[in-house]
């Protein structure tokens, strides 16, 4: 599996963790269990931390990074992703929180001490600027990001389902000669 220690640090993985051969997870980042670290992701705890929460998949070339500490903000900007949350294909998370039963569209960039809170749709090729507080149950899209609506009581189901499905495709690889984390 593609993990790289960094200095005093190393990865820490969780049970049922599936991290593509081709993924690249560094220092000190810890995947909880049942995670999903599709193809070409990195993740890189370098110069902060980086913590997963349990039934996240983080889709094919999605980038997060951290922000390092420094004398203006001594506390950086570290990296925080609840559980049961979906990020798309080719995201770049950059020192922010996200809660749980999330979806980040496919494209996006959120950044630096972003706050995501729980059950949010951020939506494909949409940005999220340094700093910016979002509200729960909402779409956002665009760049920079605007709340468009409520999410429906289908797309609040929908958030966990999309967590759940990629659960049960992580399961197959997994299943199929893939060893586990």
């Amino acid at each position: 599996m593609p993990l790289s220690p960094f200095l005093d640090t190393s990865p820490v993985v969780g049970e049922r963790v599936l991290v593509h051969s081709s993924a690249q997870v560094i220092g000190d980042v810890m995947l909880g269990d049942d995670c999903s670290i599709w193809c070409n992701v990195v993740i890189r705890g370098d110069v902060h931390s980086i913590r997963v929460g349990r039934g996240t998949n983080i889709q094919d070339l999605t980038m997060c990074h951290v922000g390092h500490r420094m004398p203006q903000k001594p506390d950086g900007s570290p990296m925080r992703i609840g559980d049961y949350v979906t990020v798309g294909h080719s995201v770049i998370l950059h020192g922010c929180t996200i809660g749980n039963e999330c979806l980040i569209g496919m494209g996006a960039i959120v950044m630096d001490d972003v706050i995501i809170p729980d059950r949010v749709m951020v939506g494909a090729g949409s940005l999220v600027p340094a700093g910016k507080v979002l509200q729960s149950g909402m779409l956002y899209v665009g760049r920079p990001v605007k709340a468009v609506r409520a999410l429906t009581p289908e797309e609040i189901t929908g958030l966990r389902y999309s967590a759940d499905h990629y659960i049960h495709n992580k399961d197959n690889h997994l299943k199929s000669g893939i060893a586990p984390g």
